[in-house]
Order: structure tokens, then sequence, then C-alpha cells
């Protein structure tokens, strides 16, 4: 079998009386596009600073392509790049320069480092600001430069953790053309978003962390499976005016002929749904029922929404 790319098995971390991580087991594939999700607080920053040699876990173990992110920590650096979420960033160097230095962190020289720094450059549309100080650009400038630092050593695992935090929509768009490239060409992907939208479209499998511990794993289409609710929309010839009362709790939204109700799939029947809406005086016009998204899933999951 061929080595996880990420292996955690009991991990745990204690901040104080604050036990951030409560014994967390997880493994990622090789080339897999891996989405780690959950509320803020969760635990999701603590165990990639575990996992980057930024934070030293209370129990348990962690390794990047095999290797130990302790004992063997210089070549489990070498395999993994992170995407912060906070855009840092040195305000003395070019970009061109940073991405030189972040290479020389590794060893890395010559010509093949040369020409992949300034495929990168090309790649994330750089190469106008290559020379520039890093002070001189925008915030989403910076946040390219983020990624190509993260991916300058040519990683076997890059982590995006938020990466299309408060950046516009050209950006984001161009910004998964090459994510997708780089799952192409093998890199795993690991992402963290509060954009489940983003999750949905690009993750395999997907982890949802809630309290420190691990509520769901699962491939992303058995994890939609596993939502409990769906929603019927109702459309009336009359103006939807009063709802039933039997129907009141399961309401989510009403407007002029129209109204959408979230149903237990177990539980509510859609003919006695509109059998009900009939008996109140509605005439029945169209209806269309429409599954759960992931964000619903996710709802569930930390909150229990209804």
């Amino acid at each position: 079998m061929p080595v996880p790319a990420i292996q955690i098995e009991g991990l745990q971390k204690r901040f104080g009386r604050v036990d951030a991580l409560r014994g967390v087991d997880l493994e990622v594939a090789p080339g897999e596009f891996f989405g780690l999700l959950g509320p803020n607080g969760a635990g999701k920053s603590t165990l990639i600073n575990i996992l980057a040699g930024l934070t030293r876990a209370s129990a348990g173990a962690a390794r990047i392509c095999g290797h130990d992110v302790v004992s063997d920590y210089r070549r489990a650096r070498k395999a993994l790049g992170v995407v912060p979420q906070e855009v840092v960033f040195d305000p003395f160097f070019s970009v061109r320069e940073i991405l030189r230095i972040q290479a020389g962190y590794f060893g890395l020289k010559g010509p093949e480092t040369e020409r992949w720094r300034e495929e990168l450059l090309a790649a994330l549309m750089l190469e106008d600001k290559a020379d520039a100080n890093m002070r001189a650009l925008s915030g989403g400038m910076k946040r390219r430069v983020l990624i190509a630092q993260a991916l300058v050593h040519r990683p076997q695992v890059v982590i995006l953790d938020e990466p299309t935090a408060g950046v516009d929509v050209e950006l984001r768009t161009s910004l998964w053309v090459f994510i997708r490239r780089l799952h192409r060409e093998g890199h795993t992907i690991v992402l963290t978003t509060h954009y489940l939208e983003e999750a949905e479209a690009l993750c395999e499998r997907i982890a949802i962390l809630k309290q420190g511990r691990i509520a769901a794993l699962d491939r992303k289409q058995a994890l939609l499976r596993r939502a409990v609710h769906k929603t019927l929309t109702v459309t009336t010839a009359e103006v939807m005016g009063t709802v039933p009362e039997g129907l009141r709790d399961k309401v989510r939204k009403v407007a002029d002929h129209c109204v959408e109700l979230s149903l237990h799939k177990g539980v509510d029947s859609i003919p006695g749904i509109l059998e009900t809406l009939r008996v109140a005086g509605y005439t029945i016009v169209d209806l269309a029922t429409e599954e759960a998204d992931l964000e619903e899933v996710f709802l569930e999951l930390t909150q229990g929404r209804p």
C-alpha cells in the first residue's frame, strides 16, 4: 500500500485547560483533494500548526509522507507546503527575492529552481509584480505570493488554509484554476474553507471537525446522503397568507405564491404536506424538491440545525 500523504494517530493538544484536539485519527491518501472543515474553534488551525511544526502535540503522532513531524522534521517539512490564512510578508524584499529566500531555506538553487520560480510567477499572474516590493502589492496579490512561497520547494502535500478569504471573484477563479492544475499533476491538496460551495465542488473526501474531534469523515457524496433534511418548495395559485399550523415549524421562507419547507426525510410525507395545504384552501400549482447541499450537512453535524 502507498504511504499516506498525511497520517494522524490519536492527536491531542491542550492549551492549559482547553482541549483543542481530543484524539484525532485521520489519513489522507497521496494525490487526494481533501477537505478539512469545521466551525471556528473546532481545532483546524491547531491541527495544521502541528503538521507544519509550529505547535507540538500533547499526545499522538503525525506524519507527512511517512516522515514524523517531530523526529523526522526535516523531511516532513520538505514534503509540506502551507498557505496560511493570515497574510504575512516581509516588507523589505521584492516578490522574486522572497521566493529566492524561501527556496534557500530548503537548500534549493540553480537553473531548475529558477525555472520553477519563474513558472510560479507566470502561473499566479505575478510576472509584472516580480520586482515590486511586497508593501506595494494589493491584498489579493500578497495572497498569491503566499501560495508561490508554499510551492517554491515543490512539496508533495499542499495545505490551503482559507486561501480565498477576502479575495475578489476574479482572483478566486484564477487561484482554483492553478490549484486544480497542481492536483492533476499529482500533488495532495488539503483545503480548509468557510466557503462550503468550494469544498463541495473540489474535494473528494471531507472531514468535519467539531470541538476537537472528527464529527464526520467520508467521501463527499456519502456525506451528502447523510443529510436528514431536504427542501420542498410549493407554488400555489393563491397568495400565501397564513401557513397551516401543522407546517409552521417546517417553514424556511414564504413569498407571495410560494412556501419553502424543510422536511425530515424519515418523518415527513410530501403527499401529507400537500393535503394539509389543500385542506387549508390552497391550490397547488407546482412543487420542487431539492436535496441538501454540503452547507446543510455541515450545519446539521456541527450545530444540530433542523
